[in-house]
């Protein structure tokens, strides 16, 4: 997927101009906000295991080599296979290469967002097969030439009414001829055009939520069971991952979905919790004769050795996203890569390179929902100051910017002129404000033209602090 993540300006006022996705953006905090919140205080120690889940995927962490390699021993003794890639485009070599070794032309894919940041499905079209997403977002974004807006919901951003128009125009309507007025209606096609899809399909593709080291499994977890029928219908089951899904143990898989689904979507547990392990069996009734992972880094082995290796915590739940107020101002398009919000954030510069995508660290409010929310307790604000910190040492913000902050350090290290200053700052404000708000202040256009600034204070916070000391000077 090509980055428009340099392009995060211009794609947030598209963004906030364009009334239908404001109408679709509107569902996100009412439902998984609040079904979240419902399913965490139902859940007894909540909070314990939250410290839980951390403490798995940080011992994790430290022996990572040693628990892939045990991971690795495994599949491999439950006649699997297991392939290394350090880069995205390895990844495709050798998911296309397997491909081609059993002469595919049909590959049906689960939702897989590491098979989004390889670009998987466009390097399968170029080598001639044809991908077929069967999560009903991904299909219904397939369709519309467009990649997820959200890592758990990734049509999030599209109305029923433009669902439709997609099936009405893809969909043969003398085969289909239903109305589409409902969105069962919507769903039912679906599941009749994916009938025959599955059936034909040379191989299937998925991801992974966890990889256990102690018995080479992985974990897949899915609303729809469209993971179970890519993995067990056609002969040659694929998965592809990141190298930090692995945990320890069987017990620290059931820690973390615990935690998963009720952070995702509100739920104590998906539809669909399945644990692969390795290829069909003598005597088993179905699953694939072929059996491979592939463990891509792109990236991760750095973050694990430098001052972002927090974010390898992330299991990809999307809390951050869903309670996030710049992702539900601007969805998930404007950040221009594979993840958005806070967590795409800080991962975008990591894995695509802070030159293509520094306007992301300062697309937050640091409000800290994020972190407060995060299962994992990852300090996303901290990793986002951090990238900005480094974007600044690197000159990667425009001159006026740079400028700017020189020249508020220059007045933060004198006292004196800073208090002048934020005195005089404060009397124009108060001279500005209007009805008790700030409504046309000089320099703040981009802030006032959709909200009001309340109005400041009768005297600074300095000035009230000495003056409750006993001082005499503000």
């Amino acid at each position: 997927m090509k980055s428009t993540s340099r392009n995060f300006n211009d794609n947030a006022h598209r963004a906030l101009n364009d009334a239908t996705l404001q109408t679709a953006l509107l569902r996100v905090g009412p439902g998984f906000v609040d079904r979240r919140r419902a399913a965490l205080a139902a859940l007894p120690d909540a909070d314990a295991y939250r410290q839980l889940g951390r403490e798995i995927k940080e011992r994790a962490l430290a022996r990572l080599d040693q628990y892939l390699l045990e991971f690795e021993a495994n599949v491999q003794a439950n006649g699997g296979h297991v392939h290394w890639a350090r880069t995205v485009e390895e990844a495709n070599d050798i998911i296309i290469g397997l491909c081609r070794q059993v002469n595919a032309h049909s590959v049906i894919k689960g939702k897989t967002m590491v098979g989004e940041e390889t670009g998987l499905n466009e390097a399968l079209e170029t080598a001639g097969m044809e991908p077929i997403e069967t999560d009903l977002g991904e299909y219904i974004i397939q369709l519309a030439n467009e990649p997820p807006s959200h890592i758990i919901a990734p049509a999030i951003h599209k109305t029923r009414q433009q669902i439709r128009e997609l099936f009405e125009r893809f969909h043969d309507r003398n085969v289909y001829p239903g109305n589409l007025e409902s969105v069962a209606d919507i769903v039912n096609e679906a599941r009749a055009v994916m009938r025959s899809k599955y059936l034909a399909a040379d191989v299937g593709i998925t991801g992974a939520n966890f990889l256990i080291a102690e018995t080479g499994s992985t974990v897949l977890v899915t609303n729809e069971g469209n993971g179970d029928l890519c993995s067990s219908l056609p002969d040659t089951h694929i998965i592809v991952t990141g190298i930090e899904k692995v945990v320890p143990t069987l017990n620290d898989a059931s820690v973390m979905l615990r935690l998963l689904a009720r952070n995702a979507t509100g739920q104590d547990i998906t539809a669909y919790t399945s644990f692969f392990t390795g290829a069909r069996r003598e005597g088993d009734t179905d699953g694939p004769t072929n059996f491979h992972i592939v463990l891509v880094d792109n990236g991760r082995s750095d973050m694990l050795n430098n001052e972002y290796r927090d974010m390898l915590r992330c299991i990809r739940c999307g809390a951050c996203i869903n309670h996030c107020p710049v992702y539900r101002a601007v969805g998930g398009h404007a950040y221009g890569w594979v993840y958005p919000g806070p967590m795409g954030a800080v991962l975008t510069p990591l894995m695509s390179g802070l030159e293509q995508s520094s306007p992301l660290p300062n697309a937050s409010t640091f409000c800290g929902r994020c972190e407060e929310v995060c299962p994992m307790s990852i300090p996303l604000p901290k990793l986002l100051r951090q990238l900005r910190n480094e974007a600044h040492r690197r000159h990667l913000g425009s001159w006026s910017s740079r400028r700017a902050l020189a020249l508020w350090a220059m007045v933060a290290q004198r006292p004196a002129l800073y208090r002048w200053i934020s005195g005089w700052g404060l009397r124009m404000l108060q001279l500005f404000g209007r009805s008790r708000r700030l409504r046309s202040v000089p320099l703040t256009s981009g802030w006032t033209r959709s909200r009001d600034l309340p109005l400041p204070a009768a005297s600074s916070f300095i000035k009230q602090w000495r003056q409750r000391k006993g001082g005499r000077h503000g």
